[in-house]
């Protein structure tokens, strides 16, 4: 595992899904990239039963096809973020606590698409949806021999714009640079990289779609 970078990609001429994917996939492959099997990424979002709680707190629930055996969580409090890393038996111990906790299943978003490798980078175009809605598309790259953002995101930069051109700033995204409530004090781009940072960064994005109305073209189609 190594740092990972997400990066939406704007849908300016209202494709599909899938075409977006295409028009992707055959720039990665030009590079020289195999694709190598497909990848998920889906987060489930739970919410506290008012009578439960004073102050409702929101559970979010993340399965990535790369940890097949585990799940992550991330527990919003209103004032901070508490993650944590379990293993399969927190699917059935998160539907034990729905007399505490209920979901809103249309509000269940998954990234999901072909995985290519190069050398040692590994991308992954998703198809974001919600819901079957199409929402857009996102694209994770992962540059495997580092671990400290800081000392990659140059090369990861430089990498993604190869295939994507100018839609990748130069800036390395806010979610290293910016306080958040699970590291308010903390600059993440000189820290080493977890899984759960890409987990983090999926639940940022997944958040920002959820907000969007819907596309004119549903992406979904064939």
């Amino acid at each position: 595992m190594g740092v990972t970078i997400l990066q939406p990609f704007p849908n300016l001429e209202n494709k599909t899904g899938p075409s977006i994917i295409d028009f992707l996939s055959k720039r990665v492959i030009a590079l020289g990239a195999q694709q190598v099997g497909h990848f998920l990424v889906d987060c489930e979002t739970y919410t506290s039963v008012p009578q439960m709680s004073v102050q409702p707190k929101v559970v979010h629930v993340l399965h990535n096809s790369e940890h097949p055996a585990s799940v992550f969580s991330i527990l919003e409090t209103g004032t901070k973020q508490i993650a944590l890393v379990a293993d399969l038996l927190f699917d059935l111990l998160i539907l034990k606590m729905t007399p505490a906790y209920t979901s809103k299943k249309q509000t269940k978003i998954e990234s999901k698409g072909p995985r290519f490798e190069l050398g040692d980078f590994v991308i992954k175009l998703g198809i974001v949806s919600m819901s079957q809605t199409f929402k857009g598309v996102m694209v994770e790259v992962e540059y495997r021999p580092c671990l400290i953002p800081s000392m990659c995101w140059d090369l990861i930069r430089e990498f993604m714009q190869g295939f994507m051109g100018s839609h990748v700033t130069n800036i390395i995204p806010p979610y290293f640079t910016t306080p958040s409530m699970m590291a308010p004090n903390q600059n993440k781009q000189n820290d080493i990289y977890q899984p759960i940072d890409t987990v983090q960064q999926y639940l940022e994005h997944f958040s920002n779609y959820r907000k969007l109305s819907n596309p004119p073209i549903m992406g979904m189609r064939n």
